[in-house]
């Protein structure tokens, strides 16, 4: 573009220059012309004046020669005679530029005349009006040449706009060609430009909307637009490994046994507006419970699953949810004492997700039992010791962790199509007073609970910038942060100064956000993207189709990759509908610089599939193991 402004101000400037140029040698011509013509004019006089000379005898010439003399603006005339003066004319004028004219008269006697006069166009300048004339023509010409050169200009720029958002076109960066100036030349071409660009625009809206609604349709119940058994199935398998859970926590099964009747009775609007209160309710509940889930598991019976939670919670949270649930049912009138059962299941790391189902189930039936709205826990004395500890306690590992540097860093390898590693994701596990290592399942909700997650993070910025950025020059890597990290002033001042003194390293660095925390809270830290964005980070959106919502946020956020979440990648090659999503984002994304990544790929037939879907990179298992290093 620079050169092509360049050229175009240069085109500009030759016609400018041209037609001054055309002015000019008019101007000269006319001067020269005029010179010429007042020469000839005035050796026109002398030559009637040498005839009559000739013609007339000299005795007369005192009475005639004076007159015409002076008419001629004569500075000196000299008549002579065999080499004497018989007639002397002297106005007393003497210019420097005069001409001289030496003229034979007759041959018998010898007679001469000398006539000096003023430079012709002297003798023949140009009156005031004459003057006025042509100055206006040079002013007009002047006119002319300016609003010509203004309206050239107006639409080479006209032109150089066109060529500006065609440029942006090209580059992919369509919102912004939508937005520059309209100013475009020929106007109809500019316009053109505007309406496909809207229309453009429209149909990456509505494409959102039809991703939206494909997975909606996929994994949301239609009536209460919560997860369906699929989603259900889905987040279970992603909180487990090889059939296994891989965190603690506690599954519950709300049902209401008598929803057909109350429908048959009331009405189905009755019992939409009844689920959606009672949905509102259980939500505000789990608001405060990060990563659970709820979901539709059959048509009278709700799923809910919250993990890092301890025993005495899980028990307290029960309590919360029945009650919720039969305030709610005390606004609807003619329910029964007993409409709502609940049944917990805790769980633990290693359970099998098949025996939590029974568990669950088994629960249920035992609230059933009690013949009247109730709750029951199945507990076979499964309580997680690490989340049985307090706040307190828990507090006071984590900062000696933190001040004695205990914080291990591991990491594991994201790798492309043609298994070449595209980065390393960081993760990170904390080593207590005996030594032990506590995985992040455990250690990261509570450091979250406790406020230390910016400390944590900072930690982990400081080992890769300062120790694996030297250690490993040709490899990029990707750290995790948090919504506290993200809202902490301090953190951002801290992390601002710390990038710019590694400044050189910052393309090889990426910040992985949570779509959970990009959707929901963005606009609180969007300048802090924006910021690290300018300075050359990377920035990823990871768990990518954990929670159903719209992806139109990742055109408008300029995000470099994504990352699918490990439960739209398990077992997809045999799940259609898992790959109609995928196809469906990448549709979505297609002509944007947005890069897809998967993660928790354990089988090669996963990988297979995802690679023939057009997904650029992944990471698991099957592509490599968590290391420390």
């Amino acid at each position: 573009m620079k050169l092509t402004r360049l050229l175009t101000k240069r085109l500009i400037g030759f016609w400018g220059w041209s037609l001054l140029a055309v002015m000019a040698v008019i101007l000269l011509g006319a001067v020269l012309s005029f010179m010429h013509i007042s020469a000839r004019f005035q050796l026109q006089q002398v030559d009637e004046l040498q005839t009559v000379l000739q013609q007339r005898d000299a005795h007369e010439h005192y009475q005639w020669l004076p007159a015409i003399l002076s008419a001629y603006g004569t500075e000196k005339f000299e008549l002579l005679e065999q080499g004497q003066v018989i007639y002397r004319f002297d106005n007393g004028a003497a210019t420097p530029s005069a001409k001289t004219y030496h003229r034979q008269l007759s041959s018998q006697p010898l007679r001469q005349m000398m006539l000096v006069l003023p430079t012709p166009y002297r003798l023949t300048l140009p009156d005031t009006t004459e003057l006025v004339i042509l100055l206006t023509a040079c002013v007009v010409i002047l006119l002319f040449i300016f609003y010509g050169y203004r309206w050239i200009r107006h639409q080479m720029d006209g032109i150089e706009a066109l060529a500006y958002r065609s440029q942006l076109i090209l580059a992919g960066e369509l919102q912004d060609a939508l937005k520059a100036p309209g100013n475009g030349q020929p106007k109809i071409i500019n316009g053109a430009l505007t309406q496909l660009l809207t229309d453009l625009a429209d149909a990456r809206r509505e494409r959102a909307r039809f991703d939206q609604f494909i997975r909606s349709n996929t994994f949301l119940d239609p009536q209460t637009r919560v997860g369906n058994r699929l989603f259900l199935t889905n987040r279970l398998e992603a909180l487990s490994y090889q059939q296994q859970m891989i965190t603690s926590g506690v599954m519950y099964l709300l049902e209401m046994e008598d929803l057909e009747l109350y429908k048959q009775s009331s009405g189905m609007g009755a019992v939409s507006d009844l689920l959606a209160r009672i949905i509102e309710a259980v939500n505000q509940v789990l608001s405060g419970q990060p990563n659970s889930i709820l979901a539709r598991r059959s048509n009278n019976q709700f799923a809910i699953v919250v993990t890092q939670i301890s025993l005495n919670e899980a028990d307290r949270l029960a309590e919360r949810l029945l009650g919720v649930c039969i305030r709610q049912g005390k606004v609807t009138l003619n329910l029964a004492d007993d409409f709502f059962q609940l049944g917990g299941a805790y769980f633990r790391a290693g359970d099998p997700v098949q025996q939590l189902l029974d568990e669950a189930d088994l629960a249920l039936k035992a609230a059933r039992l009690q013949g009247y709205s109730n709750w029951f826990m199945y507990d076979k004395g499964a309580v997680d010791e690490e989340f049985a500890k307090g706040s307190v306690r828990w507090r006071s590992i984590l900062e000696n962790a933190l001040s004695n540097n205990r914080i291990i860093a591991y990491a594991q390898p994201v790798k492309d199509t043609d298994n070449q590693l595209h980065h390393l994701e960081m993760f990170s596990r904390v080593k207590d007073n005996q030594g032990h290592i506590i995985k992040a399942t455990v250690f990261l909700p509570m450091a979250n609970k406790c406020g230390l997650m910016p400390r944590v993070e900072r930690q982990i910025i400081e080992y890769v910038l300062s120790h694996l950025a030297v250690k490993m020059p040709d490899s990029c890597f990707s750290i995790n942060l948090s919504l506290d990290s993200l809202q902490s002033k301090n953190f951002i001042h801290w992390l601002t100064s710390y990038l710019l003194e590694h400044r050189y390293q910052l393309p090889r660095l990426a910040f992985e956000i949570s779509e959970e925390i990009m959707s929901r809270h963005v606009d609180s830290f969007l300048l802090t993207l924006t910021m690290l964005k300018k300075m050359g980070v990377r920035i990823c959106v990871d768990h990518v189709g954990l929670d159903v919502i719209s992806t139109e946020y990742l055109k408008d956020l300029d995000v470099n990759f994504i990352k699918l979440h490990r439960s739209i990648i398990r077992q997809i090659h045999l799940r259609q509908e898992n790959q109609l999503f995928v196809r469906s984002l990448l549709g979505g994304l297609y002509r944007t610089d947005i890069q897809v990544l998967a993660e928790g790929v354990e089988q090669f037939e996963e990988w297979q599939t995802l690679q023939i879907l057009g997904v650029s990179a992944a990471q698991g298992r099957f592509l490599g193991e968590l290391t420390t290093i």
